[in-house]
């Protein structure tokens, strides 16, 4: 089975598992469930938590599927909740946030979204399918959910007018790109025109890892631990992001935000390095600033499945605080895990709010 049969299989097979229809977004919203939750968290959680990286399966997608194709090892168990939750919104999303006090999710496409579809118009029409249906949860829950509209970066001419319709008819926070889009990167240059429309509109640009690889990696050969959250998605998505930078994209659209999950899939960790040693080597573009420079100018950072309290000052450290917000990765993360590090974080206060929901609130314009 290719990964297209497979991505289609499993979409089908999880909407019969929950109930979800194909045709329309209405089995999502669950009868006579929004208004029990739409008051919000109560007074016992008083501080706005927003979580910026969290998963949805649409219906009517051609392609989507999700990082459970028996590639990593996951527990069945721990897949099988994960895949109950994934397309639903109102039955245990919703329950789990109040649960929890987050005030709102902001949902996009579980991955790899729209990125592994090979056929351009495909990918088109999914991304717009995906980003409609992502404007109607939102708007049966307005105070909830925001959302990262899909971009179809197959088409990059297409892809800056779903940019345009996503921000300015559909009202979408930003965009989350799963990784490579069939093997090409962010900073190639049939993309300039997508970054050019992105800064136009002020519209920032998440970075999530894919579970599609370009290739083999000899690395994790025979060690399929290593392929997914534990390292591989990381190393790539830090790349990825290492690659817009070296590509001079931020030079070019020195107004361009991207944001990585995962703590900045290492960078934080490697600014020191990177500034060294980029003084030792030929780069094909000649940057204008250090490397650490536009990790903090023009890249945010999330918490999303890193719940550590050294590595969360650390980070805050090196990017500064206005760049670091607040993810969960629901549902492949716990709420009350990450919620609980960011209450317990041993910052303060003022930075906690920052993080909890004030630069989402800016940088998403939310």
């Amino acid at each position: 089975m290719n990964a297209h049969d497979w991505t289609r299989r499993q979409l089908l097979n999880t909407a019969a598992g929950t109930g979800v229809a194909l045709g329309g977004v209405s089995a999502l919203m669950g009868p006579g469930v929004a208004q029990a939750h739409d008051g919000g968290p109560g007074p016992r959680n008083p501080m706005k938590i927003i979580a910026i990286e969290e998963a949805i399966l649409l219906p009517g997608l051609v392609t989507q599927g999700t990082a459970l194709n028996g590639a990593i090892p996951f527990k069945p168990e721990v897949v099988a909740q994960w895949m109950k939750r994934l397309p639903d919104v109102t039955a245990y999303r919703l329950a789990d946030m109040d649960e929890n006090g987050v005030t709102m999710q902001v949902l996009s496409l579980a991955p790899p979204g729209v990125q592994m579809q090979p056929a351009a118009a495909i990918a088109v029409a999914d991304a717009q399918r995906a980003n409609d249906a992502l404007a109607a949860v939102i708007a049966a829950h307005p105070t909830r959910f925001g959302g990262l509209a899909a971009l179809p970066l197959q088409d990059p001419a297409a892809a800056v007018r779903e940019a345009e319709r996503a921000m300015h008819d559909l009202g979408m926070a930003g965009f989350l790109v799963n990784g490579h889009t069939c093997g090409q990167y962010l900073d190639e240059p049939q993309f300039r025109e997508v970054w050019a429309a992105l800064e136009g509109l002020g519209a920032a640009i998440y970075l999530h890892p894919t579970p599609a690889p370009t290739g083999d990696w000899g690395l994790t050969r025979g060690r399929p631990e290593l392929v997914g959250p534990l390292y591989s998605w990381a190393a790539e998505t830090g790349g990825h992001a290492l690659r817009v930078i070296l590509g001079g994209v931020f030079d070019d659209f020195p107004g361009a935000r991207l944001i990585l999950g995962h703590m900045g899939e290492f960078l934080p960790f490697h600014m020191s390095r990177l500034d060294v040693q980029i003084q030792n080597i030929t780069t094909r573009v000649a940057l204008k600033r250090k490397p650490s420079a536009y990790l903090r100018d023009n890249i945010a950072i999330t918490t999303s499945g890193v719940m550590d309290d050294n590595m969360l000052r650390a980070a805050v450290t090196a990017v500064g605080i206005d760049n670091v917000l607040f993810a969960i990765d629901y549902p492949f993360e716990k709420s009350a895990q990450a919620v609980g590090f960011l209450r317990n974080a041993s910052l303060p206060n003022a930075q906690i709010r920052k993080i909890a929901h004030r630069n989402a609130e800016r940088i998403l314009r939310l």
